[in-house]
């Protein structure tokens, strides 16, 4: 028995991305969940399903989870299976992100309502469904958590952010002119320097 590091990926992400986080826990076992549904009530189930399992094989589960994955850990109910937790660019007020999409897209609440699912040029479908969901079910999350978000992160403000990190205690770190997705040399230094600097807390 020993510590799990559990890994969720954001959007278009895949569970292999943990592969990175090997050389920055060598002690540890780190394995990705490559969850196979796109809602809240789907994924979460599934994170939850996992976690369960897991954790009756190891004495401690670490999450890094990034974008969305944020979001949908949090939605699972598995805040007692996990010991701390790192967000990377997290989702963190789903509500002021879908009702940001549909200001963008020039759709009101009635609207989509009325039509349930609107597609729109940005590649993301607006649901009704969704949106009624994510008010129905506010974020309650306990877990010790540290925050890595970039400055110029375009799909959660840094009022967001940073209220969230207040109400929760959790640490928050900004990367001057980082974006949301931290993928550059530079990006993946400050991202690694920052979680070493968290297990040495």
């Amino acid at each position: 028995m020993k510590e799990l590091i559990l890994y969720i990926h954001g959007k278009g992400g895949c569970a292999g991305e943990s592969e990175h986080y090997k050389l920055l826990f060598p002690e540890c076992e780190v394995i990705g969940l490559d969850y196979q549904t796109f809602t809240p009530w789907e994924t979460g189930k599934e994170i939850r399903e996992t976690v369960i399992k897991l954790n009756a094989k190891y004495d401690s589960i670490v999450l890094i989870v990034n974008s969305i994955g944020a979001y949908f850990s949090m939605n699972a109910g598995i805040d007692v299976m996990i010991r701390s937790a790192y967000f990377i660019s997290p989702i963190v007020d789903m509500e002021r992100l879908i009702l940001n999409m549909m200001s963008w897209a020039n759709v009101s609440d009635k609207e989509l309502e009325e039509k349930g699912v609107i597609p729109t040029s940005f590649g993301e479908d607006l649901s009704w469904e969704y949106l009624c969901y994510v008010r129905e079910h506010p974020v309650c999350w306990t877990v010790p958590t540290r925050i890595l978000y970039g400055s110029r992160d375009n799909l959660t403000s840094y009022e967001t952010i940073s209220a969230f990190a207040e109400t929760h205690g959790a640490e928050l770190t900004v990367m001057e002119e980082g974006e949301h997705w931290f993928h550059t040399d530079e990006q993946m230094r400050f991202l690694d320097n920052w979680v070493m600097k968290g297990r040495q807390v």
